[in-house]
Formats: structure tokens, sequence, C-alpha cells
């Protein structure tokens, strides 16, 4: 009983350097230690090991001491540092399964074993035996122990196992040993649990961390003191602030709105959603702010964490939206004048000569395509939209005959403009795809030339082959597109809005029908090059030798 004794001084001199260290352990009158689970940071939970595992060997006057974890997804016990008596690269030797040798039968049955010649033991590994000098030994369970408020244990689990080998002087180790190792192996057993603990812990902060940063939308946690808890990389730009801002004020936010909208939010005022407007690499971004209150299991204040949602093609959407109504009401409701008014014209005055009449009805049948092909586009556009199909009738495309065909109504369209086509000799006289969608696609690169070239100008039609694809261009010489929208001019409701075209109506649909005709139907390509007050140039690409099977499968 004398060593016991000097085993808890050891132990209780081995805790006092850090109060909150994960080993702190007191030994009840049983014998029975009660761990506190303090989680104390890892380097000082590492350093108290080492001195603990230092004292096992000087009180049990053991050349070495090896701890094994088991490690579950591999079912392995494993060597872990820190040991006593044996260098790195030795300790990575003590791998086994947890059901072979002394240690996994001291794992298993959670039975100490003292062994007096590791050299004849059956259960010892000879040449682990002879390469570690090991003639004696005990091993004894790593186990914590769970206790409720009457110091009742209620859980007991094994995560490894513990090794004393090789008594000095030549001594063996006897049962008095055994007893000393197993109360030294309760509190090893505690502080590598508490370290796995705190690991896992750093290891879930900084994956919660990571994702925080992550989001594309931008996060803010503010603490119930009124300073910034953690505040993303999305955020961090959404304000223009940079470096670490943890634990600062709030007033480091340069938004009144956030600001005001945080500080109730931390008051328990109802925070509705606000919206805010802030200027990023130049361009005006618009951010719903929302927010709620964070509180623990019992419902103390932990803070209040705001998400920053990006909603700036939202707002564009509907403006577009907004602007294709009105455009689309004066779209449909020109054609519709134009009919009425020839319509009653005709019916008010029987007078008019045959060719008078022809005259009226031809327009009156102009105008009615013109309301077809808005119509068309509208519902075209909205099966597009519910990812339905336009349900492509694939055949031999006469090439040639098709673009001349365009070129010819476009030609009968427009009076201003000398409407032509050069069409190289090199062109195939056949292609495979969709004949009916690639004249819509073509009349609406025609009619968009025609359209935002307001002053007249050559509308050019180009053709020609290369390699296994056939190029074609439709140039103009109209007022040209800005730089800044040259990749959204295929956009659904997108319109070019200056001085220059306010007077040009049109819905925004049509070359988001090209670039839907072109790329999904044909698997093409269609884009756009320009040059303000020079005109711009539409280019598409589809291949000679459509791929059926793959187009089919895209348009099912």
């Amino acid at each position: 009983m004398r060593r016991i004794a000097e085993l808890e001084a050891q132990l209780k001199e081995t805790r006092t350097p850090n109060r909150t260290e994960p080993t702190s352990q007191t030994i009840d009158r049983s014998g029975a230690a009660e761990s506190q689970v303090e989680i104390a940071p890892i380097q000082d939970g590492e350093a108290t090991l080492r001195r603990l595992v230092q004292r096992i060997a000087m009180i049990l006057q053991a050349e070495k001491i090896v701890i094994m974890f088991y490690d579950q997804e591999r079912g392995e016990l494993m060597g872990i540092p820190p040991s006593f008596g044996l260098e790195q690269d030795r300790l990575e030797l003590f791998r086994v399964r947890a059901t072979q040798g002394i240690s996994g039968e001291v794992f298993r049955t959670g039975e100490p074993i003292i062994f007096h010649s590791a050299a004849e033991d059956p259960r010892t590994r000879k040449e682990m035996v002879s390469l570690l000098h090991v003639d004696n030994g005990i091993t004894v369970p790593l186990v914590i122990e769970k206790r409720d408020e009457e110091n009742r244990v209620i859980e007991r689990n094994t995560i490894g196992v513990l090794h004393a080998f090789n008594k000095r002087h030549g001594e063996d180790f006897n049962d008095e040993d055994v007893r000393l190792l197993e109360r030294m192996a309760k509190n090893v057993g505690s502080i590598i649990a508490n370290l796995q603990l705190y690991r896992e812990v750093v290891e879930k902060r900084e994956e919660l961390l990571q994702t925080f940063e992550s989001l594309i939308s931008g996060l803010v946690l503010i603490s119930p003191n009124r300073k910034i808890s953690q505040m993303n990389s999305a955020a961090r730009a959404v304000f223009d602030l940079e470096g670490d801002v943890v634990g600062k004020e709030l007033d480091i936010i340069p938004s009144p709105e956030v600001v005001e909208f945080l500080q109730k939010g931390l008051d328990g005022d109802e925070t509705p959603a606000i919206e805010v407007t802030t200027v990023l690499a130049g361009l005006e971004r618009h951010f719903s702010v929302q927010g709620a209150q964070v509180s623990n299991e019992e419902g103390k204040s932990l803070g209040f964490v705001t998400i920053l949602n990006d909603i700036t093609e939202q707002k564009n959407l509907d403006r577009m939206k907004s602007s294709f109504v009105a455009m689309a009401s004066h779209e449909l409701r020109t054609p519709l004048t134009a009919i009425k008014g020839f319509t009653s014209t005709l019916l008010m005055d029987d007078s008019f000569t045959r060719e008078e009449q022809n005259e009226f009805l031809g327009i009156i049948e102009s105008e009615c395509d013109r309301l077809r092909r808005l119509i068309d586009d509208l519902l075209n556009t909205a099966r597009i939209e519910a990812n339905q199909s336009l349900k492509p009738d694939y055949g031999t495309v006469e090439l040639p005959e098709l673009l001349r065909k365009v070129v010819l109504v476009q030609t009968q369209a427009s009076h201003k403009h000398r409407v032509f086509a050069k069409l190289d000799d090199n062109l195939p006289a056949t292609i495979i795809g969709d004949s009916d969608k690639l004249d819509q696609a073509l009349t609406n690169l025609m009619n968009n030339a025609i359209k935002y070239s307001p002053e007249g100008g050559d509308v050019v039609l180009h053709a020609f082959r290369d390699g296994d694809e056939v190029e074609i261009w439709v140039e103009d010489q109209g007022i040209g597109i800005p730089e800044t929208h040259l990749g959204k001019v295929f956009d659904r409701f997108h319109r070019v809005d200056n001085q220059d075209n306010r007077k040009i109506y049109g819905t925004g649909l049509g070359l988001f029908l090209v670039k839907h005709l072109v790329e999904s139907v044909h698997l093409g390509k269609v884009w756009a090059e320009s040059e303000v007050g020079k005109g711009s140039t539409f280019k598409m690409r589809v291949p000679i030798e459509l791929d059926l099977e793959k187009a089919e499968a895209l348009n099912d």
C-alpha cells in the first residue's frame, strides 16, 4: 500500500502544472479514478501525457513504456506517442490486429496479462521480441469510465492497451506492479480520450469555418457583446473589408442599414428581411439580408447570425420581365392596330381598286405573320424554360437554297437596307439538321440586324465551310453593342438600354431562341462581335454531319 500512496502523490504532482488539463483526475477512497472532462489546449495535454509516461516508467522501474490505441476503421491496435525507451521508428512497428497476440487478448477480455519470458510465450511475435529486446512485461487495458452523480460507473469502454517492458535490475514484474499499472492506465486512458475529444472539436470547428468560407452567400455572426464573431469571405467582399475582422465592433461595417439590422436582431426585435445595395468590382449589386437569433440548448443567447444573399440577377430579371411586358404589349398592339385599320378601311369603302385591295390584304397578311412569329417566340420560350422539347424534325437540309430563301424574304421586308448573301464556293450542298428551326434561327438574326440598323445600310449573310462545320455570319452596319452587353445578348428578355435604341421595340426573345436552336437543337455554337457605332456580326457554327443520336437524346 505504501507504493500506491506514492503513486497517488506522483500523479497529483504530474497534474498540478495546469488546472484545465484534460488529465485532471482524483482517486477516491476505493482506488477508482474519477475523470473530470475539462479540455486543455492540445499541447498541454500531450505534455501531461508525456510526463505521466515517464512517471510510470520510474515507478515501475520499466525500461520501456508503450501505449497502443485502437483504430476502429482498421480494426488494429497501433503504437502512439509518447512512449518511453523507444525511438519513433521503432514505435511504428507496434501494429497488430485486435484479435492477435497479448495486446489483442488484453484488449478483448479487459484482463491484464503479466509475462516473464517473452521469447518463450506463444502469444508474442518472436521477431518483434528479438528486435526490441523485450524480456518480460505487463499489458493492461486502457479503459475510460463514465460515472453518474453518485460516482457509480455507468459506462466503460476499452480504447487500447498499455505496455510496460523489461523490469530493471533483472527483476520480474509482480501482481502489485499490475495493480499499479492498472491505476495509471485509467489516467492515461482519460488523457487520450480527452485529447481525442479535443482533436475532434478542433477538426469540426475547422470544417465549420471552411464551410462558412466556401459559402456563396455572405455570413455574419455577432456575439451578445455586439462584436463580430465570424464573417466569411463573401460578406467581407460585400462590405469591402480586408484582413481579420473577428472581435471588432459593428461600426466597421460600412452599411448603416445592416448595422441597425444587426443591433435590432441582438435586442430581440422583429427583424424582417431588408435589401441593401453596394458596388462590387465597379458593378451595382443587390443583397437580401436575413437574420435569426442563435441560442444554446438552455435558451441562452449566443448571438445573432445574418445571411446576405445576392439577388442582383433576380432584380435584373424582374426588371427585364417588366420591360418585356411593356414591349410585348407594344409588339402585339402594333400588328393588331394595322390589321384592324386596314380591315376597317376595306369594309367601310368598296371603291378601292383590285390592286389597292391586294396591297391592303398583303399588309394584313404580313402583320398576321408578324403576330404569329411573336406568339411562336413566346410559346417556344415557355417550352424551353419548362425543359420541354421543341420537337426537332431532323433530315437533309438544302443549305444554299435555305440561305437564299431567308435573304429573299428579308429583302422584301425592308426598303432601307441592302440585304444580300455571300456564299463561299466550298459551302456544302446539304447538311443534316432541322430545316425549319435553322430557318427560324437565321430569320431571327436577320430581323435583329435590320431592326438595330435604323439608318439602313448593308445586311450581309456570309456562309462558308470550315472543316467539318459550316460557319454563317450575319453582318450589319447598325448601332452596335457595348462590350459589357456582348455576353448577355442571348439571355432571355435582355435588351441593351441606351439612347440609340430606346425607340427600337422588341421582346428580347429572338436571340434567346437563336441560342437554343443553334446550341441545343444543332449542337453548334453562336456568339456576337460588335463595335459601337460601326455595327455587329452574329456568328454561328453548326456541324455538317449532325450526331443525331446525341442531338435526339438532348432534345428528348
